[in-house]
């Protein structure tokens, strides 16, 4: 590695760095600039043990031994020229716009998101993240989807970025290692009417998880899951569609899904937040 100390923040050599706060910012500069920011050791572990290629790294002083088998991993694949630019907590707090609290992050590269029949393929049961904006919750859906073996993940246009560098530490890094996508890339009106349809073309009963009057229970989407290949109910491969914060799934999706479905509440509780609705819908609908 190539440690470089700071002695100014306004070291332009650092300048992916700065304001990350600004969320709506980030989102349109790093995929411009074809990089993102990964925060914490842990996850950029995670996206150098997935093969991703570290551009450059950012650490307070105090982190640097502790992070010595992360330098010998980028030495090895990608050389020793790759640059770890060594800063005080305060130099960190005034750069990034916030304090660390696990002292590294790593600006790191973008790679080509594959297509949806390449993510799918194979996938006996799929997330959809449909405008789902909050990135805490992308990166706890993502992590919920990784630990209870969804097959992959695909993200609606509208949809935050799961890159982001608070999505990808909530994820735990799992966004490292689950397969996903965007269905319909950047074009807005993809989804619902396209990107369905796409879905269906796969093989995939799609499953609106909504709470409408003719929605059926998750149980019963559990015992479809399970039915003998006889059943005409039985599903095989299975596509769960998760709304956006507040609003949750669009009349388009709950139009065009092959079901919908809702889990039983009770203590007159209306909803879930979409992060904890995927884990028990995951959970339930695993693979035994």
């Amino acid at each position: 590695m190539r440690f470089v100390h700071l002695e100014s923040i306004d070291d332009e050599r650092v300048s992916a760095y700065v304001n990350l706060t600004e969320i709506q910012l980030r989102n349109r500069l790093e995929p411009a600039k074809g990089l993102f920011i990964a925060e914490s050791p842990k996850v950029i572990d995670r996206a150098l043990a997935a093969g991703r290629e570290p551009i450059s790294l950012l650490v307070e002083e105090p982190w640097i031994e502790g992070m010595a088998a992360t330098f010998d991993a980028i030495d090895a694949r990608w050389g020793a020229d790759v640059p770890v630019y060594v800063a005080s907590p305060e130099q960190l707090k005034r750069l990034t716009g916030y304090r660390l609290h696990r002292g590294a992050l790593a600006a790191i590269r973008r790679w080509p998101l594959p297509s949806v029949a390449d993510v799918c393929h194979g996938a006996r049961r799929v997330a959809v993240m449909e405008n789902i904006v909050d990135h805490t919750n992308v990166g706890a859906l993502m992590r919920s989807a990784a630990a209870l073996d969804v097959d992959a993940v695909l993200v609606t246009p509208s949809c935050g970025d799961p890159l982001y560098r608070r999505a990808a530490r909530v994820s735990m890094g799992t966004v490292f290692q689950i397969p996903w996508t965007r269905i319909g890339g950047e074009d807005k009106h993809y989804w619902p009417f396209q990107g369905i349809d796409e879905l269906k073309s796969l093989g995939f009963t799609t499953v609106a998880m909504a709470l409408e009057d003719d929605s059926i229970s998750l149980d019963e989407l559990t015992r479809r899951l399970h039915a003998d290949a006889s059943d005409p109910d039985r599903i095989d491969r299975l596509a769960l569609i998760f709304g956006t914060e507040g609003d949750g799934l669009s009349r388009h999706t709950i139009a065009r899904a092959d079901l919908t479905v809702k889990i039983p509440m009770s203590h007159d509780v209306d909803s879930l937040n979409v992060a904890a609705s995927s884990a028990v819908a995951f959970y339930a609908t695993r693979m035994r």
